[in-house]
């Protein structure tokens, strides 16, 4: 399965910064979801990218979307990253790299790291259906926010 743009987006249960359960279906019917896949925490671009997001929090509540990022990094390790950036959305910890495969963004080797996600965002609309899809050719590049916000204007 992958996330294609128009098709419906893989649900998933991921424990969040707190050792929470977080349901992606659970938003369903709700809000629309931006999923921003990153490396790993604490490292330049991934810190640049979600403090971004922080940054827009409130243009993207307005539009009723809300954020998870999403990372294999141990849900401890990003609370402290969350804590540490004033990050107020929930980051989620795809540990077991389930996720990442189903989304699509499952990089094999990073600099030495094996099997961590690929930079990705997924706007997802409410009825459960992807509606933008970005996975950046490099992980040290940000997506295009701009793209992102213009697909969220449009839902």
């Amino acid at each position: 399965m992958s996330a294609d743009v128009g098709t419906k987006a893989p649900d998933f249960t991921l424990k969040n910064q707190d050792m929470q359960d977080v349901t992606l279906s659970a938003g369903f019917g709700q809000h629309n979801t931006v999923l921003a896949f990153f490396p790993a925490a604490f490292t330049s671009v991934c810190t640049k990218e979600l403090c971004t997001l922080r940054d827009q929090l409130a243009q993207l509540n307005k539009a009723n979307a809300h954020v998870y990022g999403i990372s294999v990094d141990t849900p401890f390790t990003l609370k402290v990253f969350g804590q540490q950036n004033g990050l107020t959305f929930p980051l989620l910890s795809d540990f077991n790299k389930d996720v990442i495969r189903a989304y699509g963004v499952y990089l094999d080797d990073l600099v030495g790291l094996k099997g961590v996600s690929k930079r990705a965002v997924f706007l997802i609309d409410k009825q459960g259906v992807v509606r933008h899809a970005e996975v950046t050719a490099t992980p040290g590049n940000e997506p295009d926010y701009q793209k992102l916000n213009a697909a969220i204007a449009a839902l």
